[in-house]
């Protein structure tokens, strides 16, 4: 049985659920903060990375083993009332639930989409647990202002200088990796903070170039139009609650107010509809996914082999995905699209096998054994028991991997 690590609580799911490695690293939210945590031990039970997110009022700090993702709740000003802190731990294990919608049960999505599509089924392994997160359409939308004709590591720089230039800094947290450095943590600054006439130019002093303008007259906009009170209560700009009702809305009109912002073409519209509204059937469109469907759907391409992204290639695109996928069509593309980055080519894959290390031609077999050892389950998981472990979490992590393979020979 291993112990939770000082603090943390225990929120049973398996990675075929939900993998932070990749979902955080996909390219859909830009302001998660991964750390190493040094692990000596082989154990793959233990968790190997911390991963940090600055919300308005706390940092929410993340780790995962095979069975469990492990989270706690900081505060600025820590509350040494125990109610009070189990208040807090709920709110943030009701935020996760919403996050990473966990109400959705991804591994019968997987099987599915790969019953439907053989490309599909050729991947899900290697990449299983990638699901569409739901953020606050706020940060999406400037998020993906940010992503015209940029790359996912450029993208996270601008968003977290944008924190920490226009937000106040919440708190200060020590790296979880014992060195003792402290980091601070800034949340997403409101569509006021980007509002002010001199906001445009110290953003292109800072790297973002043409989209400096976009992020400030979007925030403009929609502070003269929707206001920013802050209402008893509430934490967010009313601009901000006015974003939130394009959920209710049907796709095609919220997809019409997205494209009056500045700076907000049929892609980042899409992106914020998938990302953060709800609409699970839209596939956002760029030359990467056109490269996709001419590699392995039969997409004729352009001549002369140009990208040129017509609205009339979009939609048939667009078209073309949600047949191939069905209702949750822009779920299946983002596990595409993650396994076709180049950051992501080792994902999935086993480490570089030392001469020690087991035979070549006993690799295959290894793999599908370690295979059977991950859990999986038919319905959404229960999330609502807060307990420090799990009867298979201590199953998982009563032996090492390679005891557990051992002991399945045998039998």
């Amino acid at each position: 049985m291993t112990s939770l690590p000082t603090a943390f609580l225990a929120l049973p799911l398996p990675i075929v659920q939900l993998s932070l490695s990749a979902v955080l690293k996909c390219g859909q939210s830009f302001r998660w903060t991964a750390y190493s945590l040094n692990i000596d031990s082989e154990n793959a039970c233990l968790p190997t990375h911390e991963y940090r997110f600055c919300l308005r009022d706390r940092v929410v700090c993340l780790r995962q083993t095979p069975t469990s993702i492990l989270y706690r709740t900081v505060l600025p000003n820590p509350q040494p009332n125990v109610d009070q802190r189990k208040l807090h731990e709920a709110e943030t294990l009701l935020w996760l639930k919403d996050y990473f919608q966990l109400d959705v049960n991804l591994a019968s999505l997987y099987e599915e989409w790969g019953s439907r599509d053989k490309v599909f089924s050729e991947i899900k392994d290697r990449f299983s647990g990638i699901r569409i997160l739901r953020q606050d359409p706020w940060e999406n939308l400037i998020s993906f202002i940010c992503s015209s004709n940029n790359n996912i590591s450029r993208i996270t720089k601008m968003v977290q200088n944008l924190s920490k230039e226009y937000s106040s800094p919440l708190l200060s947290l020590s790296v979880p990796d014992g060195s003792g450095v402290e980091e601070i943590y800034h949340p997403f600054p409101p569509p006021s903070a980007l509002a002010h006439p001199d906001v445009s130019a110290r953003l292109r002093s800072l790297g973002f170039g043409y989209r400096a303008e976009f992020i400030h007259r979007t925030a403009k906009m929609l502070v003269e139009t929707h206001g920013n009170t802050v209402h008893p209560r509430e934490q967010d700009e009313s601009s901000e609650q006015w974003l939130r009702t394009l959920r209710d809305m049907n796709t095609e009109d919220a997809r019409a107010e997205l494209l009056k912002f500045v700076g907000v073409g049929r892609k980042v519209a899409d992106c914020v509809l998938l990302m953060s509204l709800g609409k699970t059937d839209v596939v956002p469109v760029d030359t990467h996914v056109y490269q996709i469907a001419i590699k392995y759907y039969g997409m004729k391409a352009s001549p002369k082999g140009k990208m040129n992204m017509t609205p009339k290639l979009y939609e048939e695109l667009s078209t073309k995905f949600v047949q191939v996928w069905g209702g949750y069509a822009g779920w299946a593309h983002s596990v595409l699209f993650t396994s076709d980055l180049k950051s992501f080519s080792l994902h999935g894959l086993p480490p570089p096998m030392s001469p020690l290390s087991t035979p070549t031609k006993n690799r295959k077999k290894r793999s599908r054994e370690m295979t059977d050892l991950v859990p999986t389950f038919s319905t959404p998981p229960s999330t609502s028991s807060l307990s420090d472990s799990s009867t298979a979490t201590e199953f998982a992590c009563s032996k090492s991997p390679a005891e557990r393979v051992k002991k399945r020979a045998r039998k």
